[in-house]
């Protein structure tokens, strides 16, 4: 079993981390058994956010009981310090736990720091010296705040961005987090389901050994394929290797890692969606001015009947394949 450790943090686990963003799309039975699993499959690293609708609920109700024998991670985007102490409160409730192993800024537009007029800093220091968080981490999709955040020295974690489509920025900010012994955590493992090879994924991952990928999961199906990766992980061949350079042909620098953070649009466009939506699958919208609801007339205007939504974006499944992450809004 290949482990990796969180820098200075010392916690040490199996490179397969649980994001349970997904879990918030599936009954809370459903996500009990995905997450006894997961647990039984040897992932004890669960990443969560009080952003995540009802995800840390369903992690207290599933885990509780095993609380000593994993790793619970959570997130705040909270912009003052009241905020802050709010969702703290509500997440150690509904986690069924009196202190949080790493609790993380959700992508703060800036660095929170000492004394700055937010106060997050302040009060993570208190709820720290309370024991009810181990670690003050933060979580960016932005390269500036990550590297300030690494520079600070101030956070034991930092989560952020990284598939095999990343840029050389993206893996001078892995060295650099290795190099200051701290944690690197990384999201979108799968860009959002725009990568569907979790072999391919996962190979590129192992390269890097101070990297934790957390994968969504919301299926039992996709959970199996990382759990197998347990013993028997995937190894960067010639296959895999000529698969990821051909999509980097392909994706590099246009691809959208369906993050939604451009959401919503004014206009009402999915577009965390539609911009990670393979060409052969794309569906013909009709445009803005055509607003008829039953598409009676829509051969007349040589336009294709208008469809529900859900019907005009293909089913996740059907095009991000196995273990892909499900964007938000699907």
């Amino acid at each position: 079993m290949t482990t990796v450790t969180l820098g200075k943090t010392g916690i040490t686990v199996n490179k397969n981390g649980f994001g349970a963003l997904p879990i918030q799309r599936i009954t809370k039975e459903e996500a009990a058994k995905l997450l006894r699993k997961a647990y039984d499959g040897g992932i004890t690293y669960f990443d969560t956010a009080r952003a995540y609708s009802d995800s840390e609920e369903k992690i207290g109700y599933a885990l509780s009981d095993v609380r000593n024998h994993i790793y619970l991670a959570t997130k705040t985007a909270a912009t003052t310090a009241e905020g802050f102490w709010k969702d703290l409160e509500t997440s150690l409730r509904l986690l069924k736990t009196d202190c949080i192993d790493v609790y993380q800024f959700h992508n703060p537009a800036v660095c929170p720091k000492p004394g700055d007029e937010s106060g997050l800093y302040d009060a993570a220091l208190k709820a720290r010296e309370q024991g009810k968080i181990r670690f003050i981490s933060i979580t960016n999709h932005r390269l500036a705040v990550a590297n300030e955040a690494v520079d600070s020295g101030l956070y034991a974690t930092l989560q952020f961005p990284f598939c095999y489509l990343c840029s050389e920025k993206d893996l001078e900010l892995v060295e650099k987090c290795k190099k200051a012994d701290m944690g690197f955590i990384a999201m979108k493992a799968l860009s959002g389901g725009l990568i569907n090879n979790s072999r391919a994924a996962y190979a590129f991952q192992a390269q890097y050994d101070s990297v934790l990928p957390i994968w969504g999961v919301q299926k039992e199906y996709e959970l199996d394929e990382f759990l197998s990766y347990i013993d028997n992980p995937p190894v960067m061949d010639d296959e895999i290797r000529t698969l990821i350079e051909n999509d980097r042909k392909q994706l590099f620098g246009s691809f959208c890692r369906a993050c939604g953070y451009c959401m919503p649009c004014p206009a009402g466009i999915e577009i965390n969606t539609c911009a990670n939506v393979p060409a052969s699958q794309k569906i013909p919208v009709p445009p803005p001015a055509h607003t008829g609801g039953t598409g009676e007339d829509d051969e007349d205007q040589g336009l294709p009947p208008l469809r529900p939504l859900h019907e005009q974006v293909p089913v996740w499944s059907e095009y991000a394949g196995a273990a892909a992450e499900k964007p938000e809004g699907l």
